[in-house]
This record gives C-alpha cells, structure tokens and sequence, in this order.
C-alpha cells in the first residue's frame, strides 16, 4: 500500500527536510527539528500526495488513509499519554496546512480541535484551568466556524450609506467585552468566556442549520478536508500566480498535539526570525505575547512584546530559544523564522522555515554568511532572487523635504510609498486599473487582501507588528509596509481616518516611510537610492561569475551614466527617435516631413544635425571606453506628426503652411498597420539622406572626442531589416558617409554596422544577411509581435485573459517566449555563426533585464544583454545564476 501519512515523535521523524516535495515545507522542517532533538509536539503529516489524488478523486480520499490516520492517531495518543475524544486526559490537536513553499497565511489551520462539551470536562479537571479552557473553546469555534464551516463575513450598511464588511463573532466579542467592561479579551473572566461559547454556538445554528460538530473524529475529517480545499481558495490562487509556485504541487496537511500559551501569564506564544529580515542585521528578532494562542501574534489583533520582554519574564525559557535558534540556523545554512509556543514554563517549537525577507536583508544575510564561513560565494549569489534587487532601486523619502507627520508605526518593511488612502483591497485594485497610485489602510490585513496589497504603493496598518501578515506579506513583495500605528482611528462608514487631532479622507494623498515607521499627510518628494557596500560586494562576486556581459539601453547622458552607475558595459540601444520630440527640434523634423523635395529635405535635416551631434557626444562621453549601439531611426514619419484638428491647426500656424496642406500631408502618412508599415530601414531606403544625416552626426562626434583622447567604439544598428538586399544598399551609404567624416577629420574610429533581426524573415535567414551584418541584436519586442501576430499596443484587451486561464504560460512581452521566439533566435544565432564564427549578438528589448530571458540568452550563447538601466543589476546577478544553475562554478572559489 502506498504511505501517506508521516508520524513524529519523540525517538523521531518518519521524515526530513529534504522531504519538502512530499511533506510540505511545514512537515518536512518539523520532521528535521524531531531529528535534530529540538523539543516539538508529537504529530503526523499528511503528505501532498494525498492532497492531490484528493482532487483527482473528485475529493475523496485514496484507498488506505483514512486507516493511516487512525493508526497515527493511535501513535500520537501512546506517545502523549493522552486519548482523543476521551473526558480523561483528553488529546487535542492543530490541524495546519503546509505546502511545498512558503506562503504565510494563503492557506488555513485550526487549532484546539477535539473540544467539546464533554472534554472540557476533563481538560478542566486536568488543569485546574477553568478560564483557559473556555478560552481555548470559543477560539476553536470561531476558528472552525470560518475555515470549515465557511461562515463568511456579512455586509451591514452604515448610517450614511457605506456598505462594510463584519465578522460575527467578532460582534458578539465586542459585544460581550462591553457588558463585561473589559479592554482585551484577556480581561475576561469564566462567565463571560461561557456566555461567548453559548452566543458562539447559537451563531453556527442560526448560519448553518445544524448543531456546532461534537464529534472530535467528525472534527478532525473536516478540518482535513478544509485545509486539503485551500490550496484552491482565491488568496492561494493569487499568491501561487504571483510567486509562480505550480498549481499541481498540493499542500500537506500536519496534526500535531496542542500546546497551549493562552494558560497564563507563564505561557505564551511567538514568532521570531534568526535575523532582522528587513534590514539582514546579525540579531534575534522577534514578537512574543504572553498568555496568547499563536494566530494572535500573526492576526494582529494584538500589538506584541519584543522577543526581549521574554527574556526579563522567563530567562531560561528565552535562553533555550536562543541556543535552539542558533542550532537551527548553523544546522540549515539561512535565517530562520520560528514559531514557538511557550505552556506553564515549557518551551516547544512549532515550525521553522526560512524566512522570507526584504531585498537589503537578503543581500546582507548572503555576504555576511560568506564571511561567517557559513556559505561560499556561490550560495551566497543564489541566495538573492535577480529580481529581488528591484526593491533596493526604489525610493526613499528625501531627507531634507519638508514634511508633516501624522503618526508613527512601526518599520515592518523599508522603502517609500506615496498615494491615495483607500480602506479595501477591491478600491486599491480598482485604482491601480486605471493606472492611479494608492495606500492600502487597514485596521489589520488578513490573506484575502493579498491583490490588493499587490496593487498598492504601501500598506498602513492600526494593530500588528513586524511579524503581521501585512508585514511578512510586504516584505515579500518589495512593498513599503508601516504597521500598528496605534494613533490612527478608522472610521471605514464615513470613508476616512483620525490621527492626532487631523482627518484624512478616501483620496486623499499620503506618504509612507517603511524604513522609519513615519506616516505622512501629502505627496512627499522621494529620491533614488544609492547602492555600495554588501550590494557591491554581491555584484562583484556575481561579475566574477558571469559570461554574459550587461549592456543598457539609454537616450540620454543621464541615463547612460545612472546604467554606468549600476554597472553598465556599454549601451546595447540608444533609440534616435526619442531625441526628435525634444525642444525646438520637433520642428525641423516636422519641416522635414512636410518638405516635397529632397533640397528641402536635406535643408530641414542640416538643422538637426548639430542637435544630433550634440545627443551623441554625451552619450559617447558617458560611455567612454564601452561600445554604444545607435538604432537609426525606426518609427513611421507620422507618429511626428499631431493628429487632432486642433493640434494640426496650431503647427500650422506655427510653421506658416496652409492647414489642408497639413492635414493632407498627415493623411498621407497614415497606415492602416503601422507597425508593418514604412518604417525601420525602409525609411532610410525611400528617404536615405535622413539616415546619412544621423550618421554623419555619429561620427563627427565619434571623432571630435578621439581627438581628444577619448575612447569611442560606435555601433551603428540599421533596424527592421527582413532581406539581405536592405541590409547592403543601406550599409553601402552609410560607410561612404563614416568614411568621408572621418577623412574630413583626419580621426579614424573603430565602429562596426549590424541589424537589429525583429522579423521572422530576418531568422530564417540570418546565415545570408550575416554576410554584411558585423553584429546582430534582436529586438524582442517587435520579434515577438511579429511571431505571434499581436500587437503589443493592443494586446491588454486579451493577454491577462490568456494568462489567467493558462493559455500563455507568462506574459511573452514580458518573459521571452522560449517555444516560439526562442526558437528564432536559436535559429538565427546558429545561421549567423555558422557564417561568421565570431558575431556578436545581443538582445536590446525589454526582456534583457528579466531573469528567466537572461538565463535563456545565457544557454543560447549570447554575447551580451541590454535593458533599461535600473534593471542593469537585476541582469548582471541573473547572467551569474544562469552560469551556477548549470553547475559551472570553477570560475571563483566555492571557499569564503
């Protein structure tokens, strides 16, 4: 028969933490601690197999477990001396979800299963605990209430009209707090906890139609099912999409022996990680509250203690935490995030996992961990998700902007956010869709606000901590987070806010400072941050790694020397296009559209040509020593041109024509599918002086900075080439340009000419057209509208509809679409080489700077990558994973 349920125990785990796939991440590290004789409650662990033939199943289980369960019940009762269901030593258990990656708070759990009128009995007599009993009763129905029976939130219109959301049993909490003048749930005494049981039972009737389950068998069936049906809740769903974790994986499902916190003010429950997961800082970190259960810490519902507060309170008890996080690190090779639960004096863990931290974290965990002798470099660089480094290239409030603070919460996860208050998930959504930007307040986030957190600038919470879900959840998405701001008062039905004496509206602007905890009233000037220390150290073992070289694809001087900044090694595409709607130049480019012969042509174009000159020195001066590939123009003439009447009627009042003569002008450049239409390299054959001009002003700036010592490498680029025959009539004119600027002079410069290959055509056969190309660059971007015949312009009317359904794997805008695309490359590269041994190729659209494309043009056997220059990073510590990922690391040291 096949296994399916994993016991652990004291003696052992029937499991380990290289079980993950089949234990789940939960199960495989309790498994490990069990092994490692870290003290655990006893347990077993449903594997995800189970889970999966569960669906299959059309959710029944498969043959055999059921009777696995009753025999690991069995074991667990033997080994806690205690029976299940029994009025004496009665067992309880938590049932927790557990899949193969993390994903805090996407999937449920239930705690105190197995109480019912008659075990109470038995737990009182046991305890001597009356009060604790009934805590743990009415924590259990409402728990059970909302995971398994699925009593759902109900909508209460307010006075004014604001239609809110409110948990039932909430209600009745609130309720019986204030007959009972209690502040905390803590306060309150036996009577008031019995009357919420009975109040709490008579909710379930009234929703469902039946009796709350006595049966502790019949609990312990559905609280399975329930967790085996959240891996297909919404907010799973949404987390999987978003982190990319496969829909086919399953969660485990672990029962485990209750151990309880809420037994007093010598128990307690926490969550701590190894180190600071916002900033990586090497100290113990955490929350802690006393006489609590763990979802406490988690939920928010109460702003906990400093890890320290338990040291001054139990020392012993903090002192074996401590020496059990310090084994638990050196044992697993990372930070850790804990969660531990503390009954009368007695400390047991209950999970260890490696925490999810912010991007700052990671990078100095990595490179600390090297010189601790922990890791070696390699590790250290798959430590740090390419991606993650997004978050440390975005704003922070500038320090000498003048602000006005409303409050201060806590710094649960670092950055900067501005934008418009929004109380819900669906508003911070429904803003973001139109491409506005928004702050997500909330009393406390729960795992059903995960798309909107998403969509937002930040999130601002009243209670948490640093441990919060709105905390772990933000970090792990790089959003900037301020949490249990404890000033704020919301006010949800009137649709606004209180802090200190102020009232902030729905719409209104608002800063966040996840760094510092500050919130502020209006938009707050940010800056850019600069990246050093840890950061370089990661990118230069990450250098010392790679083949693939980064180039950027940059405009203007600026962004040339930010690229040079993050690391660039030349520019891959500086589009010449951009540089025509500067200034008073828009002018001589409209002149030279309108223009009917080519004198006026060539009239208009020598107005621009010292503007040209001028782009070009910068960028070369900039780039001194690194190649710069220069695309020559490449959209069709019209996009110059305005389109409305008002607009045309203005230009031509401006330029002193007739306005029909304008208009009939635009009309004439019109296309019916301009991006098939006559642009790129067909431009420079029907009007060839456009593209002399702009490579005469190439190399006059090429050779007025050789003059002066500096070291120019120009890469002229002749775009949207499908025919070997456009390729050398255009190159034909352009080198006798180069080659009479540089004669003039009296410099020479080394340069070279090459295509971008964007066509399929161009593909297909690039063996023929690398006979006159010196390089080849595909552009992506217009390569995949091409193969797929999508429009990119207008390809959001469906592509998110495709995604969301499976259709596409990714968005191919996005990530390159390895099957198709990927293909034609291959090809190319291949026809290309097979040619010229030595072509240079690279890739200058916007998939140069995503992870998994980077590796593709890795495996491919592209010489270089180009992207915008805050994913220059992002690029070079991709290029270094997809050299370790193939397991070659015999370029540095595996040593610290």
């Amino acid at each position: 028969m096949k296994k399916y349920v994993y016991f652990f125990g004291q003696g052992g785990a029937e499991g380990g933490a290289n079980m993950k796939p089949l234990l789940g991440g939960k199960g495989a590290n309790i498994a490990e601690m069990t092994n490692l004789g870290i003290p655990v409650p006893a347990g077993f662990t449903i594997s995800t197999e189970a889970c999966n033939e569960y669906f299959e199943n059309n959710k029944k289980y498969p043959d055999g477990l059921l009777d696995e369960i009753e025999k690991n019940l069995v074991r667990l009762e033997d080994a806690m001396g205690m029976k299940f269901g029994s009025n004496s030593q009665p067992l309880l258990v938590s049932v927790r979800s557990g899949g193969r990656a993390s994903m805090p708070g996407m999937m449920d759990t239930v705690l105190n299963l197995g109480l019912n009128e008659n075990t109470i009995k038995g737990i009182i007599e046991r305890t001597g605990n009356e009060r604790f009993v009934y805590d743990a009763y009415r924590r259990f129905i409402t728990m059970f209430s909302g995971v398994v029976l699925g009593i759902k939130k109900k909508k209460k219109k307010t006075e004014d009209g604001h239609e809110v959301e409110i948990n039932q049993f909430e209600e009745v909490m609130n309720e019986i707090k204030e007959k009972y003048k209690a502040k905390y749930d803590t306060d309150l005494n036996v009577d008031a906890l019995k009357d919420i049981v009975k109040r709490y039972k008579a909710l379930v009737k009234k929703e469902t139609g039946k009796d709350f389950p006595e049966d502790p068998k019949e609990q312990l069936r559905m609280a399975i099912n329930a967790v085996f049906e959240s891996w297909n809740n919404q907010r799973a769903i949404t987390y999987r999409k978003l982190y990319g974790i496969p829909d086919d994986w399953g969660t485990a499902v672990n029962v485990q022996a209750m151990v309880f916190g809420n037994m007093g003010d010598t128990s307690g429950t926490g969550v701590a990680f190894t180190r600071n997961p916002a900033t990586g800082e090497r100290k113990f970190y955490g929350e802690f509250l006393f006489n609590a259960q763990g979802e406490d810490v988690v939920a928010g519902i109460r702003t906990p203690l400093a890890i320290e507060e338990l040291k001054d309170k139990i020392p012993d008890v903090y002192n074996s935490l401590v020496d059990i996080y310090q084994k638990l690190e050196t044992h697993y090779k990372d930070m850790q995030d804990i969660e531990f639960t503390v009954q009368d004096k007695r400390l047991y863990m209950l999970q260890t996992r490696t925490g999810k931290r912010t991007a700052e974290a990671a990078v100095r965990i990595a490179v600390e961990m090297v010189k601790d002798g922990l890791i070696d470099k390699n590790t250290a660089l798959l430590r740090v998700e390419p991606e993650q480094l997004d978050q440390l290239l975005h704003p922070t409030v500038d320090p000498k902007a003048k602000v006005d603070v409303l409050g201060k919460g806590l710094p649960a996860s670092p950055g900067a956010g501005v934008g418009r208050v929004v109380f819900t998930a669906e508003a911070a959504q429904e803003m973001a869709s139109k491409g506005e930007r928004a702050i997500l307040v909330r009393q406390e986030t729960s795992p059903e606000d995960i798309a909107g957190m998403n969509a937002a600038q930040g999130i601002l919470t009243v209670t948490g901590g640093m441990t919060s879900h709105a905390a772990v959840v933000a970090r792990g998405m790089g959003k900037c987070c301020v949490a249990g701001c404890k000033e704020i008062t919301i006010e949800e039905e009137k649709g606004q806010f209180r802090v200190n004496g102020t009232v902030v509206k729905e719409g209104d602007w608002i800063t966040l400072d996840g760094s510092t905890g500050r919130v502020m009233l209006g938009k707050v000037k940010l800056i850019q941050p600069k990246l050093s220390g840890n950061f370089a150290q990661l990118m230069k073992w990450a250098d010392e790694v790679r083949r693939l070289k980064v180039r950027t694809n940059a405009d203007t001087p600026h962004d040339a020397k930010v690229a040079r900044d993050f690391g660039a090694e030349g520019i891959g595409l500086c589009r010449t296009e951009h540089m025509f709607f500067e200034g008073e130049r828009i002018d001589a480019v409209r002149e030279m559209i309108l223009s009917d012969t080519e004198v006026e042509r060539r009239r208009a174009l020598a107005k621009i040509l010292p503007m040209q000159r001028g782009d070009f020195k910068g960028i070369f001066k900039e780039m001194d020593g690194y190649p710069v590939t220069i695309r020559l123009l490449d959209p069709p003439l019209h996009e110059f041109l305005p389109h409305t009447d008002e607009e045309i009627e203005a230009l031509a009042k401006d330029m002193n024509v007739p306005v029909d003569r304008l208009k009939e002008k635009s009309k004439s450049l019109k296309e019916f599918n301009p991006m098939l239409g006559h642009r790129g390299c067909r431009l420079g054959i029907t009007y060839p002086e456009i593209y002399e001009m702009q490579v005469q002003a190439i190399f006059e700036a090429a050779c007025e900075l050789a003059k002066k010592g500096k070291n120019i490498e120009p890469e002229v680029m002749i775009p949207l080439v499908g025919h070997i025959n456009e390729l050398k009539y255009t190159k034909e004119r352009l080198v006798k340009v180069a080659d009479e600027v540089m004669e003039k002079t009296g410099v020479k410069v080394k340069y070279t000419v090459g295509t971008m290959i964007e066509l399929p055509r161009a593909a297909i056969t690039a063996d023929k057209i690398a006979a006159e190309a010196e390089f080849f660059s595909f552009g992506t971007n217009d390569l995949t509208q091409t193969t797929f015949g999508i429009s990119r312009d207008d390809s959001g009317n469906f592509l998110p509809f495709y995604i969301e359904k499976r259709i596409l794997p990714k968005d191919p805008f996005v990530a390159i679409d390895q099957e198709g695309v990927g293909e034609l490359i291959k090809m190319a590269v291949e026809k290309g080489r097979s040619v010229k041994p030595n072509l240079k190729v690279g890739i200058c659209g916007e998939h140069g700077g995503e992870p998994s494309s980077v590796e593709f043009c890795h495996r491919t056997g592209l010489n270089y990558v180009s992207c915008s220059p805050f994913r220059v990073p992002i690029a070079r510590l991709a290029a270094a994973h997809a050299v370790l990922k193939e397991g070659r690391t015999d370029t540095i040291s595996t040593t610290a």
